[in-house]
C-alpha cells in the first residue's frame, strides 16, 4: 500500500522494532511528526524527548549507544544538520551504534520553505567517516532498511520523506545493505535514482520506451557504501548514466556514481536535482516541476546524454 517513507517508519517501529529490548528511541520533541510516537506508545519507557535541542539529541544518542543500546535518534533532516559537530565527534569518530533516522527531507515538505528543506544532508553526511547513508525509494524499503540498519553496526543515517509515494517494489523484493536493485533492465541508458525519484526514473523510462529508448532503471537507496559494481556495470551496458535526487546535485547520489564511473568506466552522466540553489514554499509537484526533478526532466536528461 503506498504510504509515506515516515508512515513506513512509524509501522515498523510499532510492529517489529519495539520488541528488541536493545533498542530506544531519542526524539527532539517532533514525534508525532517523525512517527517516532508509535515507539513511544509500545514502549514508552525507552523513549527519550530532549526537547527541542538536536546537538543534545546527537549527545544523548551517543551515551546511550555507548553503554550498549541501539538508539534511533530523530528530528527533521534540516533540524539534524543543527548536532552535525556532535555527529561528526561523539557519533562517526568513536564508530558507535546510532541509527539517526530523519523525516522532511528534500525539497517536498510543503509550504515550510527553504528554511525547512535539507536538500543538502545527504552530501553532508556522505562525507563523514564511518557513516552509512541510505534513502529510501518506498514504504517496503523503508521497513526493510530500518530493520538491517539495527542490525548493522556502526552508524546509520537514513533520509525519510513526507509525501506518499508509490510502491515499487515487486513482490519477492529484498533489500541487501549496500547494494542496487535493476527494477527495469534497458541497453541505451540507465536512470539510477534514490528515494521518491526512482517512481520518477521508472516513468521517464516510459517516455523513452515510446521514442524506442530502453532504459535501465536502478534504484539506488544505499548511497554510502555506493553499489560500485553495479554502476560499472551498467555503465558497460549501456554507456550513458543520469543519476536523479531529490537534493542537491554537489556532493550526493550524482557524486556518488561519478566518482565510482572515473575510476572504473568513464561514460557520459547528466546529473538531475537542486542545481546548488535554495528552494521555497509551495507545492511538492511545483516545486519538482520548477526545479527539473521530475520524469519529464529525467527524460530530457536521458536524450541530451545520448545525443
Amino acid at each position: 500500500m503506498a504510504m509515506s517513507t515516515r508512515d513506513a517508519y512509524g509501522h515498523v517501529l510499532e510492529t517489529e522494532i519495539y520488541k528488541n529490548p536493545d533498542v530506544v528511541v531519542v526524539d527532539a520533541d517532533i514525534a508525532s511528526s517523525t512517527r517516532a510516537e508509535k515507539f513511544k506508545n509500545k514502549a514508552p519507557e525507552r523513549f527519550f524527548n530532549v526537547g527541542i535541542s538536536e546537538q543534545d539529541l546527537m549527545g544523548t544518542a551517543a551515551g546511550l549507544a555507548a553503554v550498549g543500546k541501539i538508539p534511533l535518534a530523530g528530528s527533521y533532516a534540516l533540524f539534524t544538520e543543527r548536532g552535525l559537530e556532535i555527529t561528526r565527534n561523539s557519533i562517526c569518530l568513536p564508530n558507535l551504534n546510532v541509527k539517526i533516522i530523519v523525516s522532511h527531507g528534500g525539497l517536498t515538505i510543503g509550504s515550510d520553505g527553504a528554511t525547512h528543506q535539507a536538500i543538502e544532508d545527504i552530501a553532508l553526511m556522505r562525507s563523514l567517516p564511518n557513516l552509512s547513508v541510505i534513502v529510501p525509494s518506498d514504504g517496503w524499503e523503508t521497513e526493510e532498511a530500518v530493520k538491517a540498519a539495527v542490525a548493522h553496526k556502526g552508524p546509520v543515517y537514513i533520509r525519510l520523506g513526507k509525501d506518499t509515494v508509490p510502491d515499487i517494489h515487486p513482490a519477492g523484493s529484498t533489500f541487501q545493505w549496500g547494494k542496487g536493485q535493476i527494477l527495469r533492465d534497458g541497453i541505451d541508458v540507465a536512470l539510477i535514482g534514490t528515494g521518491r525519484m526512482t517512481a520518477a526514473a521508472l516513468a521517464a523510462a516510459d517516455q523513452l520506451r515510446q521514442e524506442g529508448l530502453e532504459a535501465m532503471v536502478i534504484n539506488m537507496p544505499t548511497i554510502k557504501p555506493i553499489d560500485a559494481d553495479l554502476i560499472e556495470y551498467a555503465a558497460h551496458k549501456t554507456g550513458h548514466m543520469v543519476t536523479a535526487e531529490e537534493g542537491t546535485v554537489l556532493g550526493g547520489l550524482g557524486s556518488a556514481v561519478a566518482e565510482t564511473l572515473v575510476r572504473r568506466y568513464p561514460v557520459r552522466q547528466e546529473f538531475i536535482g537542486v542545481q546548488d540553489t535554495f528552494g521555497e514554499s509551495g507545492s511538492s509537484e511545483d516545486l519538482l516541476k520548477k526545479y527539473g526533478l521530475t520524469a519529464d526532466d529525467i527524460a530530457a536528461a536521458a536524450r541530451k546524454v545520448l545525443a
